[in-house]
């Protein structure tokens, strides 16, 4: 009994990096996402309006949508480009590496009418191994009647869930809930075992209780009542085998 044990431990014990392994390793993820739209970014600039609209969150593998919006607020304004980035960062082990998810010019040399608004839609998909925020980057140059202006702006947009974390932080969770399940069942078990036997519950006393069991087996023809002595041996191989059981699964009590 207790060499199973002991090969079921290193089994579990097993199965439990390989969870672990499976964050450091590309998959194929397939989730339902959110296909809300956020407003990420909008302000008002001298002659120009800006605002980023993007998926509010994603995963790994999904798409992220991204509307621009851009608006002309003034006469005479000639705008030499208006360029867009978006990027996240791939996890290679410990390290974070940039990955480039949208590089465009989005205006280039434009004289844009007074009110003159324009929208600029994009999707692109994200890798794998690209999660948690992704960001935006956002640069002009622009005069309004021959006054030179521009902007250098760089925020956070769309989230990528790790999926494959929260599905090992979720098996984490029941794992330990079944520990406490468990733990509180053996000091129930040990309690019991108290009340009954008025020892504790070691392997000592369940030797005894094994020296029990067998001189009972062997007296068992000289017992007056027969009936009696089949539940005696009942009841005390049952629980000889439940206590040996639950003795041997609570013996690794590392936390956590």
């Amino acid at each position: 009994m207790v060499k199973v044990m002991r090969k079921v431990r290193t089994v579990t014990s097993i199965l439990v990096m390989l969870i672990l392994a499976l964050t450091l390793v590309k998959s194929n993820v397939v989730a339902q996402t959110s296909e809300e739209m956020e407003t990420f970014f909008s302000k008002d600039y001298v002659g120009i309006s800006i605002q980023l609209n993007a998926t509010r969150e994603t995963v790994p593998g999904a798409n992220i949508t991204i509307k621009l919006l851009v608006n002309c607020t003034a006469k005479y304004v000639y705008i030499d480009y208006l360029n867009l980035s978006v990027y996240g960062y791939k996890h290679v082990g410990y390290a974070l590496e940039k990955a480039t998810l949208i590089s465009e010019c989005i205006i280039k040399q434009t004289s844009p009418a007074l009110l003159d608004a324009s929208q600029h839609n994009y999707t692109t998909p994200v890798p794998n191994d690209v999660w948690d925020l992704t960001y935006a980057e956002l640069h002009s140059k622009y005069t309004v009647v021959s006054e030179p202006f521009g902007f250098d702006e760089t925020f956070s947009i769309t989230t990528v869930r790790n999926v494959l974390w929260e599905e090992l932080e979720e098996k984490y969770q029941k794992l330990n809930n079944t520990y406490w399940q468990l733990n509180s069942t053996v000091e129930q078990l040990n309690q019991t075992f108290w009340q009954i036997f008025q020892m504790n519950l070691t392997e000592e006393s369940l030797a005894q209780l094994n020296e029990t069991y067998s001189g009972l087996k062997g007296s068992s023809n000289e017992l007056g009542n027969t009936r009696m002595a089949v539940g005696i041996l009942a009841v005390t191989t049952v629980f000889f085998v439940v206590t040996t059981l639950y003795l041997v699964m609570r013996k690794p009590r590392e936390s956590w």
